[in-house]
């Protein structure tokens, strides 16, 4: 299939970049997601854990966020442009109440007072994948292509061509003059193969850019109510003790209440564990800080991001997961010059990593292809 633009990944960044084409007048693209649903790292979970969601539908009202909760429209002012023209609801972070601090191994947790941050984070109702969401109901479903692994890139006479393989092991190419890459740096170099290979220098940078949540896993508890707030808490903790290093109030206004955790323990240590203890440690936990209502929730999973193959790679796993710096997302020079640009949030300047780099990426990716494209003859 011949294209003008094929988008490699369909997380926040490949669905806005789809988005903006579209708005643009541009109808010939593809997006090919290699999950069997679109939203990368962008994962919202309802109370019963379905998540095999239909994204054509509305958000769900009582979803919680497995991957970002939060974005600052204070300073992330074109994320924040895009939820109001999407019509998204948005509210405060709950941090009223004391604070609780583990601070040694088998010591009480210790009260202290809370803190707001200021500007004040924010989060969507129906979580983060609500933004995903109204993205994907935008656009051409025939577009979309999900279940497709890019393997290769190739440069073709005056074109891309893409070799993608299907959930049943089916090869495609597609050919375009133009690829977007909405996917980490490193994992993009990691797992498709270049011919010709890119600019060494380019390479390099690439894989040395740390993939933001990949070696990081986060624990949800969902309850029938928000407890610890009669008990003047906040829901958040700090803990020396762990599982969990930091704990959260993940309430969805209207629907169920909810905390969860970042687990400070190492991903091959995760491993070993399995996801049942884990959960049953987080539990544990809970209970230890809120009281025993904490240990019966109606709901609860751990999300671990360094086991997702289409995230995580070894050296995301053996590095710090500390938020990138941008490496450059075109080629300077060489065969790869005007046909391939990294659009996925790790290639913000401002905000690589978080929900704001993705649609910075993006926006900067898709106007500089729609500038040369102005440029080209015919």
């Amino acid at each position: 299939m011949n294209t003008r633009v094929i988008i490699v990944g369909g997380g926040l960044s490949g669905l806005y970049a789809a988005h903006r084409l579209t708005q643009q007048g541009v109808e010939d693209w593809v997006l090919l997601e290699a999950r069997r649903q679109t939203g990368g790292r962008i994962v919202s979970v309802p109370a019963n854990n379905a998540r095999a969601l239909d994204a054509h539908q509305p958000p769900a009202a009582d979803r919680f966020d497995l991957g970002p909760s939060w974005f600052w429209p204070g300073y992330q002012r074109q994320l924040d442009r895009l939820v109001t023209a999407l019509g998204l609801q948005t509210f405060e972070q709950h941090d009223s109440g004391d604070l609780l601090v583990e601070r040694a191994p088998h010591q009480p947790a210790v009260r202290a007072r809370g803190y707001a941050n200021e500007p004040p984070s924010m989060r969507l109702a129906g979580g983060m994948a609500a933004l995903t969401d109204a993205l994907r109901s935008g656009l051409d479903p025939a577009r979309v292509q999900t279940g497709q692994v890019v393997r290769s890139l190739r440069r073709d006479g005056a074109h891309v061509a893409v070799d993608s393989e299907g959930a049943q092991g089916q090869a495609t190419t597609w050919r375009a003059d133009h690829v977007l890459l909405a996917l980490p740096p490193r994992l993009a170099t990691d797992a498709i193969r270049f011919q010709p290979e890119l600019p060494a220098a380019l390479a390099r940078q690439w894989q040395q850019t740390p993939t933001w949540m990949a070696p990081h896993a986060k624990y949800l508890a969902v309850y029938e109510r928000p407890f610890w707030r009669e008990q003047g808490l906040s829901g958040a903790a700090r803990s020396a003790w762990g599982p969990m290093v930091e704990i959260h109030d993940a309430s969805m206004p209207g629907g169920h209440a909810a905390l969860f955790g970042f687990l400070g323990v190492p991903a091959p240590a995760r491993a070993r564990l399995g996801d049942a203890e884990l959960r049953s440690l987080c539990r544990a936990q809970f209970a230890r800080l809120f009281g025993p209502d904490a240990a019966l929730p109606v709901m609860d999973v751990v999300q671990d991001w360094a086991q997702e193959v289409f995230t995580s790679t070894d050296a995301d796993v053996r590095g710090g997961g500390e938020h990138p710096s941008a490496p450059a997302a075109v080629a300077a020079d060489g065969p790869w010059h005007g046909h391939l640009t990294g659009i996925g949030s790790e290639w913000s300047p401002q905000f690589p990593g978080y929900v704001a780099g993705a649609i910075e990426a993006a926006e900067a990716g898709v106007q500089a292809w729609m500038q040369g494209a102005a440029q080209r003859p015919g």
